[in-house]
């Protein structure tokens, strides 16, 4: 009988360290972790999990790393860098590891860098996630480039229902870059702001359901990546921040971006005591904009395979394709579709901008589908792009070649023409092809012609207005300047 109690005994240990574990790996409660250890450190806890965690013999279901777990406070004031490291680095040696910043807390981070290549690693915010407010209180050893960077992950996710706040509004008045402010005014911006986010040298990268809003600078940013999925997230910042573009991607392949169809509405969310007063903007799943001070999207050098679809820019300057070739560089993009956008009060729709002296090329890009409501300059290709009025003509350009613009339908702001080609002195842009384009203007006024510069291409049907400029054909002969094409 005692063997048999000793045995029984044994036995019910076993089960209970062996439920144990798998709970914990599942994402106990941070109640229950809490009483159990009585008050030891994170770092206690995350061995307790290494130690215990029962790893199944099918597919590893994902493994949850709350950041309070590793010490994160969550009250908006608290500096939890440390907290989201330690959990980064916990999720990052186990497959499928998830990192949660869960609802109900606001999480302060100082400008951090999380190393990969891990192993299917997610980022769950459900939560805030904030940087210091402003540039007085950014780190001094820190660079003011970028905010969070992820550095050489593959097979990564960043969603979540919660909200990335980027404390952006001291940052937009340093007086270092004048912008446009209204009324034909000027307004100082912003000389080093960060992104808030950056991927570097990534590959297989899901974005999605987040709200980032008020960024210093570039919302998200993406370099040196392939495989990149962003679909049904939330962008914004008032219409005057300076550079604060919604998405940039650079020497990038394989993107898509869709269905960013959410609104904007004011709430308050269920934060700690201390934090009932604390107003954000919260995303109802309504159709609602990208709506930034900058481009909606930006396109830079080295990209190709890129598909735009379902968008909704409102008060950006557009989906642009550039600025390309300064400071006399080689810039290629190729093979880029962008289809079912809303424009709404944007100062451009669909744009191509170029500097002089530049090589490359552009080719293969269409928009399609594109409804414009009140924009300034709905199709616009600007070779003459410069910040300054002292740029000065060169006999270089990138090359502008197969671009076409079907069904490309709205209202203009009679401010600027709605059609608007400048292309190179010697280097035309060549095969643009426009079909079903009608733009009428926005207050009933006349029409206003569209304006073209050593353009070729063709009118697959009649548009409004009627792009008369546009040159049937190739030029007589094509300028030797048409060199290192991609």
């Amino acid at each position: 009988m005692d063997l048999f109690r000793g045995v029984s005994l044994v036995f019910v240990i076993t089960a209970a360290i062996l439920f144990l574990g798998l709970k914990i790996a599942e994402g106990g409660s941070t109640q229950s972790l809490r009483k159990m250890f009585n008050g030891k450190n994170s770092k206690d806890a995350s061995q307790f999990y290494f130690n215990t965690a029962v790893n199944p013999v099918s597919k590893p279901k994902p493994r949850i790393f709350d950041v309070r777990y590793f010490g994160a406070v969550g009250d908006g004031w608290a500096d939890d860098t440390a907290a989201f490291t330690m959990a980064w680095k916990a999720a990052c040696a186990v497959e499928s590891g998830v990192v949660l910043a869960p609802e109900g807390y606001i999480f302060m981070i100082n400008p951090t860098t999380f190393d990969g290549p891990c192993k299917g690693l997610t980022v769950q915010v459900d939560g805030v996630l904030m940087p210091p407010d402003g540039p007085y209180l950014w780190p001094k050893s820190e660079s003011m480039a970028q905010w969070l960077v992820f550095n050489q992950v593959h097979s990564m996710t960043l969603t979540g229902n919660g909200i990335i706040e980027g404390n952006g509004e001291k940052w937009w008045d340093l007086p270092c870059k004048p912008h446009r402010g209204p009324n034909g005014t000027t307004l100082p911006g912003p000389c080093d702001s960060p992104a808030l986010f950056m991927f570097f040298m990534s590959s297989d990268l899901h974005v999605s359901n987040l709200h980032i809003r008020n960024s210093p600078q570039f919302h998200m940013k993406f370099d040196n990546c392939t495989e990149v999925t962003i679909q049904n997230i939330s962008l914004d910042s008032p219409a005057l921040s300076p550079n604060t573009d919604g998405i940039h991607i650079e020497q990038t392949k394989s993107v898509g971006i869709y269905d960013t169809n959410i609104a904007n509405g004011t709430k308050k969310l269920k934060f700690p005591t201390k934090f009932q007063s604390y107003i954000v903007q919260v995303a109802f799943m309504i159709q609602s904009p990208i709506e930034t001070g900058d481009d909606c999207i930006s396109i830079g050098a080295g990209c190709s395979d890129v598909d735009i679809r379902n968008i909704t820019c409102t008060h950006s300057h557009g989906v642009s394709i550039g600025s390309l070739g300064v400071r006399n560089t080689q810039a290629c993009v190729s093979n880029v579709t962008v289809r079912n956008v809303h424009m709404k009060d944007s100062d451009n729709g669909v744009r191509i901008k170029t500097w002089q002296g530049g090589s490359g090329s552009v080719s293969g890009v269409t928009f399609q589908d594109i409804e414009m409501d009140n924009v300034r300059n709905c199709i616009i290709v600007d070779q003459y792009y410069c910040l300054s009025e002292e740029c000065n003509n060169k006999t270089s350009a990138v090359f502008i070649n197969d671009i076409s613009y079907i069904n490309i339908k709205g209202t203009y702001d009679v401010i600027t023409k709605p059609v608007h080609f400048a292309c190179s002195d010697t280097v035309p842009c060549m095969n643009i092809t426009m079909s079903q384009v009608n733009l009428v203007p926005s207050d009933g006024q006349n029409e206003i012609d569209p304006f073209c510069w050593n353009v070729y291409g063709r009118l697959e049907t009649e548009t409004v207005p009627l792009v008369r400029c546009l040159q049937e054909g190739q030029p007589d002969s094509i300028s030797e300047k048409i060199h290192d094409v991609c």
